[in-house]
């Protein structure tokens, strides 16, 4: 018995192909089976075209482009309609409808949208720094970054930083450890830049005991053990009072609601502050 062939839909592209493959994946996500994606990018010449719809043509599949170049996409046309193979031009029809509204005419460039700019570089260098002065590894970034974030283990401090560094927010943590002495340089960090991370104590074990067992390590182990949490987040929380630092509570939060409260936090602080943030 013969397997049923899985459908097909080519993603063709002069740039990356993201925009492409984008709309297949919206499109294809309303079918309930399987659908491959056959991404083809960096289209230049007729020979490459010609390739992807005889290959698409033996397959039976569909096509669908953003091809910005006129020429290549008229030559595309040409190529498909005489091997009939059925295709989607994303991007044309959009651009001549919306040239029909507007008084200069479109770059025809392909891959504009992720030109290097001034905002990549900025990301880039929010998450190199976010990297660099991750768990507390270089006080010395304290005073470079935009917020610090304070809290002990698995209170997703490095994901906050992450995450919030693709939104290039420079930031650095610290994990607040009762047996490990603070860094001098955290007590030279204005309040308003220090946040401090809180969760309940079994929430917390629950965390840590996955985390333990994605490691391999099974059995009781004092980080896990629900009194030297509930010490550890006393500790911490006393450190935060010290500090003078706005706390919040992670329990029951992901990851993207706690970064947008953050990241709220700090536009307002660099409103309020200005020159002095």
């Amino acid at each position: 018995m013969s397997l049923a062939k899985i459908p097909e839909v080519y993603v063709v592209s002069d740039s990356l192909g993201e925009t492409a493959e984008s709309v297949a994946k919206a499109t294809i996500s309303q079918f309930d089976e399987d659908i491959d994606i056959i991404r083809v990018p960096f289209i230049r010449h007729a020979e490459q075209i010609q390739k992807v719809i005889d290959e698409a043509a033996s397959h039976n599949a569909v096509v669908c482009h953003t091809l910005v170049s006129r020429e290549l996409r008229e030559t595309f046309e040409k190529i498909a309609d005489a091997k009939s193979v059925r295709y989607v031009d994303i991007l044309g029809p959009m651009m001549d409808t919306v040239g029909t509204i507007t008084t200069t005419k479109p770059r025809m460039k392909p891959g504009i949208i992720h030109k290097l700019d001034e905002e990549y570089f900025k990301k880039v260098e929010a998450i190199e720094f976010a990297v660099k002065y991750d768990d507390g590894k270089n006080p010395a970034g304290f005073a470079k970054a935009d917020v610090v974030l304070l809290g002990v283990s698995r209170t997703s401090k490095t994901p906050l930083s992450m995450y919030m560094a693709h939104k290039k927010f420079k930031v650095a943590n610290l994990p607040l450890v009762p047996e490990v002495p603070l860094p001098e340089e955290i007590f030279h960090v204005p309040p308003y830049r220090l946040i401090g991370l809180i969760i309940d104590p079994y929430k917390l074990n629950t965390i840590r005991s996955e985390r333990m067992k994605a490691l391999g390590f099974s059995g009781a182990a004092n980080y896990t053990d629900i009194a030297r949490i509930e010490d550890e987040l006393s500790y911490a929380k006393e450190v935060m009072r010290q500090l003078h630092c706005l706390v919040l509570d992670v329990s029951n939060k992901a990851i993207e609601e706690t970064a947008s409260r953050i990241m709220a936090i700090v536009q307002k602080n660099k409103e309020t502050y200005g020159d002095k943030y």
